[in-house]
């Protein structure tokens, strides 16, 4: 299995095959039909689009991509479909979080025979999942082969990859890289001391700036689903420490950025999608469409961004 020690040298925050995990990989959003069936032509479209305006790659299968709405036979084809699309299957980085252990490990060996170069995986989810059961999880995965990113949302999971576990599962040699989603940014910081050789990747679009200067070197995003170009400049930005550039863009893109830490961040993104010309439409249930006041925030500062220049 590819380990992050071992790979050659590269300039911090840069996609390469050799770390295909790093760059900007953007969390893809599902075109769906109004029948509420995958336009699997839609989202290959999109896979392009993504990469032409500026992103290393894409994360199919994730909340965003509301992979747990799909059957078996669409999540694997989606797959299929991301790593036809980009090109280079080390640019795509499927979700292959489940409730059992056994059924992420069958989807990251799928991801492996669609010929993904790395996968996104959660911990187990379906209970509290003490530290033993944690290792275990990511240990077992890691057979299928591919570089693992973990992916830390205690919010949603109730399982905390504190900095300390981090460092155990790289340990382990069972992750190379993580999705920091906790939203504290003061983790950036022990999680260097702790396990230095384990890549830090931006897991919240609202706390970019400041992960990014805290030493992260690749950003699992969203809005990029919207506005790729002025997000990539934003990002490359960041990282390169270039606050010049960097602040003005995050300022005037926050107040869309930070919708992508809400329950409602699937249906908002793909609102923004919408009225950036881009194929978002539908969720699937029990996702709702936005209304009243959520909607309306959502429209203005889309519409704000649209207005300030940002595509």
């Amino acid at each position: 299995m590819p380990d992050s020690t071992t790979a050659p040298a590269t300039t911090p925050g840069t996609w390469t095959p050799a770390r295909p995990w790093r760059g900007i990989m953007v969390a893809t959003a599902l075109p769906l039909r109004e029948d509420r069936s995958v336009d699997y032509d839609a989202y290959a479209a999109h896979v392009r689009w993504l990469i032409d305006n500026g992103c290393d790659g894409v994360v199919p299968n994730g909340s965003l991509g509301e992979y747990q709405t799909l059957t078996d036979e669409e999540r694997a084809r989606v797959v299929r479909t991301a790593v036809e699309a980009a090109g280079d299957g080390a640019r795509v980085m499927p979700g292959v979080a489940a409730y059992g252990s056994a059924e992420s490990r069958r989807w990251a060996e799928q991801a492996a025979e669609a010929g993904a170069g790395s996968v996104l995986l959660l911990p187990p989810n379906a209970f509290r999942a003490d530290e033993e059961a944690v290792r275990a999880h990511y240990a077992d995965v890691a057979k299928a082969g591919l570089p693992i990113v973990a992916y830390n949302n205690p919010i949603d999971t109730k399982v905390d990859l504190t900095p300390r576990l981090l460092a155990r599962l790289h340990a382990d040699g069972a992750i190379v890289a993580v999705k920091e989603f906790s939203g504290d940014v003061r983790r950036a910081y022990e999680i260097a001391e702790l396990a230095p050789e384990l890549d830090l990747l931006i897991g919240a679009d609202d706390v970019l700036l400041e992960l990014a200067l805290a030493g992260a070197v690749g950003w699992i995003a969203g809005y990029p689903n919207a506005f790729p170009a002025s997000c990539a400049e934003l990002y490359h930005a960041a990282v390169a420490g270039d606050l010049t550039t960097a602040l003005p863009l995050y300022r005037s893109l926050h107040s869309l950025l930070r919708w992508d830490s809400k329950t409602e961040f699937v249906q908002a993104i793909k609102v923004s999608m919408d009225l950036a010309g881009r194929p978002g439409g539908a969720t699937r249930p029990p996702r709702h469409p936005l209304s009243g006041e959520t909607l309306s925030a959502v429209r203005s500062a889309t519409e704000k961004a649209l207005a300030d220049g940002h595509h």
